[in-house]
């Protein structure tokens, strides 16, 4: 599938990964980091990605290898995946995007078709995936139309609920199934668990 060439993308790569013990990004899955699966996943539908990242870090050094183009947080910011969000919407502003696809670095085994049909079903907004455990905020399209709504929403401080922004800005919500593909690996232990369950086909 060719990428959409009004899509940008960014992983969100700034997490102080402190269950992890170390940076969850640059850990490897399958003998690849974290960071360039969640990568490559955006680029298959995305004319452009970038990683968030805090500066002075591996996963910031890695994307920079890599030829990825790293965001930082702003200052005054809040820590949080809506400060990168929002990093990234400035960014695919620049590009002369209409939508930015989110991903988040730790969840190896997204669906393949995750953000080809987030892209089409956000329209000229949002969309956000949702399984039968809940909402998956993190993996999301965000029309870049959306910037001002979400510093609003950070001014001060504050750091509301991601998934509680893509509703108030009308994300339509695109059902994936099984949940066990949106598993996230906080602890290497929860990795291993999930690098076991990529060797057979999820329920």
């Amino acid at each position: 599938m060719d990428a959409n060439p009004r899509a940008a993308g960014v992983v969100i790569a700034g997490g102080r990964s402190t269950r992890f013990g170390g940076e969850k990004a640059v850990a490897t899955f399958r003998g690849e980091p974290l960071l360039l699966r969640a990568a490559r996943r955006l680029a298959a539908a995305c004319d452009v990605v970038a990683v968030n990242a805090r500066p002075d870090t591996q996963a910031a050094a890695l994307a920079q290898s890599l030829g990825y183009a790293v965001l930082h947080d702003a200052p005054g910011d809040p820590d949080g995946p809506l400060s990168g969000v929002k990093a990234g919407l400035q960014w695919a502003a620049h590009q002369g995007a209409q939508w930015l696809a989110v991903s988040p670095c730790d969840v190896p085994l997204l669906p393949a078709d995750l953000y080809p049909r987030l892209i089409a079903a956000a329209g000229e907004g949002a969309a956000m995936a949702v399984t039968s455990e809940g909402r998956q905020p993190l993996c999301a399209v965000w029309a870049v139309a959306a910037l001002q709504k979400v510093s609003d929403a950070l001014a001060g401080g504050a750091h509301p609920p991601t998934w509680r922004l893509l509703e108030e800005i009308g994300a339509v919500k695109v059902q994936f199934a099984p949940a066990a593909a949106f598993a996230n690996a906080n602890t290497r232990e929860e990795l291993l668990r999930l690098e076991a369950a990529a060797q057979t086909p999820l329920p």
